[in-house]
């Protein structure tokens, strides 16, 4: 696995340190995690597809984000799932590896592109509710779903085509539970100052391209919050908001911390708790995000129970 390598056909993955039994205990966790996500996601796409109560553009939205986290999640969960149930490192082909890698970072761009769309969402419900019907029209909300997942998965051809053309001549062993593109260039004998320049100015495009309208929206949102006399009508005005906002903090405070860097070649350890937080804690979040603080979801998740076990009673 180590040696002089001009072209690496397969790739191993280091995959968690540790004794066997943490591995045991990990995979518990991480398992139970990804179900929860799985199910939990699911339920969220189930309940606004059904519920004519959730026909509205703010629940369009989130049943695309919840599809994005379900498809982010199982991208990389069931293969670290895998390796930390095999004994010593995982090997992965480096066709499994272009694609992994290039839906991670296609799913991530449509999400951000996704969640700056959310943003002016909540901006025109809040600032502008009487024209919102007309501003959030059904064919707008299906151009912006739409732009956002062609742009998402065209955006990143070429950063995972830099990546993979690469020459890999010090080692195929990648440390960390998934083929990290860090970790990649960490592993070529070219030089990579230039890619990690232009992966650098790709990263703040997607995120501060996305970001700029979220905190645009929110500064707008905030002030007209504020303009509400009653507490009540502030309670309820922030409430329309604050689901979003809280995913939002979690998400681009993560993707900050991993891809807004100038060198890409970021120590393992730090890579691999970062990505912990992507892969498998946000998704597992955003169920419980999007539900506990919003009563349309959780009346309508109520009356979806109470028919199933009437049903199943009967």
């Amino acid at each position: 696995m180590l040696g002089n390598y001009t072209s690496a056909t397969e790739f191993y993955l280091v995959g968690f340190p540790g004794s066997e039994k943490l591995h045991y205990i990990l995979f518990a966790t991480f398992c139970f995690f990804y179900l929860v996500s799985l199910v939990g996601n699911t339920v969220i796409i189930v309940i606004v597809c059904v519920d004519k109560r959730l026909q509205s553009p703010m629940y369009f939205f989130l049943v695309h984000l919840s599809i994005l986290e379900i498809l982010l999640t199982t991208d990389i969960v069931p293969v670290m799932l895998w390796g930390l149930l095999l004994p010593g490192m995982q090997a992965v082909s480096l066709a499994g590896c272009v694609v992994q890698l290039f839906l991670q970072l296609a799913l991530g761009t449509t999400e951000f592109s996704l969640l700056g769309a959310m943003a002016v969402d909540r901006y025109v419900a809040v600032c502008n509710p009487l024209r919102y019907n007309v501003i959030m029209s059904s064919q707008t909300c299906n151009s912006v779903v739409i732009v956002s997942w062609v742009c998402g998965f065209l955006y990143q051809i070429w950063p995972v085509y830099a990546t993979f053309h690469l020459t890999y001549c010090k080692s195929n062993v990648v440390d960390n539970f998934f083929c990290d593109r860090g970790q990649l260039l960490k592993l070529s004998c070219d030089n990579t100052v230039f890619i990690e320049f232009i992966l650098f100015l790709m990263a703040v495009f997607v995120l501060f391209g996305s970001l700029i309208p979220t905190i645009v929206s929110y500064t707008y949102i905030i002030s007209t919050i504020l303009k509400i006399p009653s507490a009540s009508g502030r309670k309820k005005a922030f409430s329309t908001c604050a689901s979003h906002f809280t995913f939002v903090v979690i998400g681009y405070g993560c993707c900050l911390f991993l891809y807004v860097k100038p060198k890409q070649t970021q120590a393992a350890d730090y890579n691999r708790v970062v990505s912990l937080m992507i892969s498998i804690v946000t998704p597992f979040l955003n169920p419980f995000i999007f539900t506990l603080r919003n009563d349309k979801v959780i009346e309508a998740l109520r009356d979806g129970v109470n028919r199933f076990y009437k049903l199943f009673k009967s």
